[in-house]
């Protein structure tokens, strides 16, 4: 593929971050197959109304969207034109998670798989989520953890120590200026939240459900949907190798306290709406 200056930065393949992307890009139909996991624990999903926000290739807009109706929201018009799919009917916008373009209380369901952390106006966002919510309805979200010592070791997105804890203008200023220049005017860049601020943002109007445990199964059984970096990947091949795997899945829980607080790599939340 050439590269020029239209092409985005996810799709050049002189960026030093995309083998990671390209390997994310293919397994998105697993990481879908694992969202449904989660979610359906608890809730048959079935003849929903669903938006997936910031969808990306589309993986899991494609695995709900069999039996529901799915609308697929990204801000890249690219991405949505990748989604492309003969046997899957889905709707597709290219749109504005801080402004969407949907009606009050049109979702059973909204998904916010990894793209949190990338916004740069969170609170519109929340107020967005109220506002296209049924009074009923869930939301399922997964974010990196700002503060888990895996992150602090290899950031999930740049693969390097100590990101994962820094606010985007100080990774703008300090890193990307003179490591990744390519990235600088990026608004998007990555800033990782815990599991307090995420609580915070949520605590006022939804009760919420960690899946962690679910996650650690997953992981381990062979999940392709959860990890994909190369030393994470590794990290895991050695807990099978040395047993550690039998621990991780005993500790394991879904509960808010120091596992999950300063160990789990990723948050995998439930979010519910509070009955008024």
């Amino acid at each position: 593929m050439e590269i020029n200056s239209n092409t985005p930065i996810w799709l050049d393949r002189s960026h030093p971050n995309f083998l990671r992307w390209e390997k994310s890009r293919k397994l998105s139909i697993e990481r879908g197959r694992f969202v449904r996991s989660i979610i359906e624990q608890n809730n048959k999903i079935e003849n929903f109304t669903i938006i997936d926000l910031g969808s990306g290739e589309g993986g899991t807009t494609k695995v709900f969207a069999r039996d529901n109706f799915v609308l697929s929201i990204d801000l890249s018009l690219i991405r949505l034109q990748r989604q492309n799919s003969s046997d899957i009917k889905f709707s597709r916008i290219n749109g504005d998670v801080a402004n969407l373009p949907v009606k009050d209380r049109f979702a059973d369901l909204i998904i916010v798989q990894d793209v949190i952390e990338h916004l740069t106006d969170r609170n519109s966002f929340y107020k967005e989520i109220i506002r296209v919510l049924k009074p009923d309805g869930i939301v399922y979200l997964s974010t990196p953890n700002k503060l888990s010592f895996i992150n602090l070791i290899s950031d999930p997105h740049f693969g390097l120590p100590f990101i994962s804890i820094l606010k985007r203008r100080t990774i703008k200023k300090y890193f990307l200026k003179y490591f990744r220049k390519n990235d600088f005017y990026r608004n998007d860049i990555a800033q990782l939240l815990s599991l307090k601020e995420l609580i915070t943002l949520f605590a006022k109007d939804f009760c919420f459900e960690l899946n962690t445990k679910l996650a650690v199964e997953e992981l381990f059984n062979g999940s392709k949907g959860i990890v994909w970096s190369d030393i994470h990947l590794k990290l895991i091949s050695f807990c099978r190798v040395t047993g550690i795997d039998r621990i991780i899945k005993k500790i394991a829980n879904n509960k808010s306290g120091i596992l999950n607080k300063f160990i789990t790599p990723t948050f995998y939340f439930i979010f519910r709406k509070k009955s008024n």
